[in-house]
């Protein structure tokens, strides 16, 4: 069984998304991320093979850290504990730009990506001109596509999927603008693979 948690804190003007997961036997690792405006600003790794192989103790025994170290964080983020930088605290203030993917039911043919996104500047207009970056966490090669919006705000990006080094991964669009930016962000999954006959 995988455990886990996703949580909102609110700590002044800033929204952080909390994400803890159990990233399973085969890669035993409790995983904390601290987003911020849509952006990883903190990350936590514990690791727990000291509890492999799992049985219903055990298990009982990494959910309660899991849930530790979830409501670690969450409490050194409301105490100002946990801190960042000047710049990624200011990200919480920065007017973003929001990124939409446009044909999310057919984005990937065979290996072929082809994204069709939009950008829209804070205010609800088309950002013409914008710089799209795409890159994945957790291909087995390197994802390094870019490409620049037109002036309603469209733009396509191809490129060649690779192959998911574990058991997912992380396709990560990034916009900027003269003014603003934003972050797509797509968890991917690998396919089981089809049992030998």
């Amino acid at each position: 069984m995988l455990f886990g948690h996703n949580t909102n804190v609110t700590v002044g003007n800033a929204h952080y998304h909390v994400q803890t997961e159990d990233r399973g036997a085969a890669h035993p690792v409790i995983d904390t991320s601290v987003y911020l405006c849509g952006r990883v600003v903190h990350r936590r790794k514990n690791d727990y093979s000291d509890l492999l192989p799992l049985d219903a103790v055990k298990e009982s025994i990494l959910k309660q850290r899991v849930d530790a170290q979830h409501a670690r964080i969450e409490e050194e983020l409301r105490t100002g504990a946990l801190k960042f930088s000047e710049e990624e605290a200011s990200a919480e203030v920065a007017p973003g730009l929001k990124v939409d993917l446009l044909n999310s039911s057919n984005w990937v043919k065979g290996k072929h990506a082809s994204l069709q996104l939009r950008v829209t500047e804070p205010g609800g207009g088309p950002s013409a001109e914008a710089k799209i970056i795409v890159r994945m966490d957790g291909g087995a090669t390197p994802v390094n596509a870019a490409a620049t919006s037109a002036a309603d705000g469209t733009v396509a990006v191809d490129f060649e999927m690779p192959a998911i080094a574990g058991t997912e991964a992380t396709l990560i669009v990034e916009a900027h603008s003269a003014a603003a930016k934003g972050q797509l962000r797509f968890q991917l999954k690998a396919r089981p693979k089809a049992p030998v006959t």
